[in-house]
């Protein structure tokens, strides 16, 4: 045995620094074995004891096992095996120091090496997801690039703190740099003139506060072309971006007798209300400045072709509501329903909307308006107790049911408290009595409702 073979310091040593030691023959029988790690079986000298160590191997190891033995005799060194062991089809690997000893025996110290297999493997199965992760980004990163040199439109990436251009499609090069196609790290504005670029540059300083903002009818350097611009502003990873997205103008028609269908495309375009235009079925054909401007959205190929309950309405029964009464009265006048904006909160609108009859066009035309502040002001959707019943049917369809129906109770109960404390002349006491209540709880309730100010006299 090895603890018999060596001085007890150096047993303890290996105790220390190895898992596993070995005693063979010169043949290859395994004469002792001596094990230290909680890890490995109790049983492995039953085992292998009186085995040939080849025949503890899986397959693919006795020949490193064999040169092993050989390397004993010249010196030692080091080598890999893997042991079989039940229950693990990967069987035991251990890394042995091989050595020769006195009278041809050879001593094989080792250590487990399962735990550097799993983080081996672990590692790769890192490096594979790495690998995947990018492969994806990079298929996301060509729809991106192919999509945004489609984009109709002008679009610029700026650096918030230079104004350089980041980047830029080919409408862009083309819409603002004329015969110079470097407009990349140059300085926006750039291509517009002098009057356009101070706006442009005021609404830039302008979203920082406000997150997005649009501009209409700036003019370029050559005095003719007209843009329409919507901007985003853009914080990531501590880096700040401005998104602009630029749409030319058609020339406005100002010849006397111009068709009228010109003056009402370009009225309802730049109508201060939002004008949404939808198929039978709800999807948007064509929206109008003011809608992208509510909604918070860039261009209109964001909305067209999805079905309008997607920005109206807190559920799609609002819109199938609407569609239903259009269908049988062919006009809706101030329809309350929720705009839900791209990013933000909810904001209460009315709707007035009219059906088309178009054949092979537009089914209904909308007509929506931002009354957010006039409901605000005047029908405050909060925890306040309404005044009259009036008011709480006024706030269905913008607070649910349960708290309608205990905003009501609420409301009749203090009605019900201020008519008898005016019948019993603000007696408190008779009040609590007539009203079935101890004086308590009517305590309570009056500063609750904060009815007849503090006081608890009676």
């Amino acid at each position: 045995m090895l603890a018999k073979q060596t001085k007890p310091v150096l047993a303890g040593l290996l105790s220390r620094v190895a898992d596993l030691a070995l005693t063979l023959d010169e043949s290859g029988t395994i004469l002792g074995v001596e094990s230290w790690s909680m890890e490995l079986p109790e049983d492995l000298a039953d085992l292998w004891v009186g085995a040939v160590l080849s025949d503890t191997l899986l397959e693919g190891s006795e020949d490193r096992a064999d040169g092993a033995l050989v390397q004993a005799a010249s010196g030692g060194g080091r080598v890999d095996l893997v042991h079989r062991l039940e229950g693990s089809p990967d069987g035991l690997p251990v890394q042995y120091q091989v050595m020769g000893g006195e009278d041809g025996q050879v001593f094989f110290v080792g250590n487990d090496l399962r735990s550097d297999a799993s983080l081996r493997q672990q590692l790769v199965n890192a490096q594979q997801a790495l690998e995947q992760d990018y492969w994806r980004l990079r298929q996301v990163e060509t729809r991106y690039r192919r999509l945004f040199d489609m984009v109709g439109d002008a679009v610029l990436v700026l650096d918030a703190l230079s104004f350089r251009v980041l980047e830029a499609n080919p409408r862009a090069i083309e819409l603002l740099s004329g015969s110079d196609k470097s407009l990349v790290g140059k300085v926006f504005p750039k291509g517009l003139d002098a009057d356009s670029a101070r706006a442009l540059q005021d609404m830039m300083a302008e979203i920082r506060t406000v997150g997005r903002s649009q501009l209409h009818n700036l003019v370029l350097a050559d005095g003719e072309t007209r843009i329409d611009v919507s901007a985003s502003f853009l914080r990531q990873a501590g880096e700040e971006r401005f998104l602009l997205r630029m749409g030319t103008r058609e020339p406005a028609v100002q010849k006397q007798g111009a068709p009228k269908g010109v003056y009402l495309e370009e009225m309802v375009r730049n109508a201060p209300d939002a004008v949404v235009l939808t198929d039978a079925e709800g999807r948007i054909m064509a929206v109008n400045n003011s809608f992208l401007e509510l909604a918070q959205l860039v261009a209109e190929e964001q909305v067209l072709g999805h079905s309008a309950d997607r920005w109206l309405g807190r559920s799609g029964v609002d819109l199938n509501v609407l569609l239903s009464n259009l269908r049988d009265k062919s006009v809706v006048r101030l329809f309350s329903s929720t705009l839900m904006p791209q990013a933000g909160s909810p904001a209460e609108v009315e709707i007035s909307a009219c059906r088309l009859d178009e054949p092979d066009g537009a089914a209904y035309a909308l007509f929506i308006r931002d009354v957010e502040r006039r409901v605000a002001r005047d029908h405050p959707v909060s925890a306040k107790l309404p005044s009259s019943i009036e008011q709480v049917t006024q706030r269905v369809g913008r607070v649910p049911l349960k708290d309608l129906v205990r905003e009501s109770t609420d409301l009749i109960e203090a009605l019900c408290i201020e008519t008898a404390l005016e019948v019993t002349q603000d007696n408190r006491a008779s009040a609590a009595e007539l009203l079935g209540l101890s004086r308590q709880s009517l305590y309570a309730k009056l500063r609750r409702f904060n009815i007849g100010g503090d006081d608890d006299s009676e």
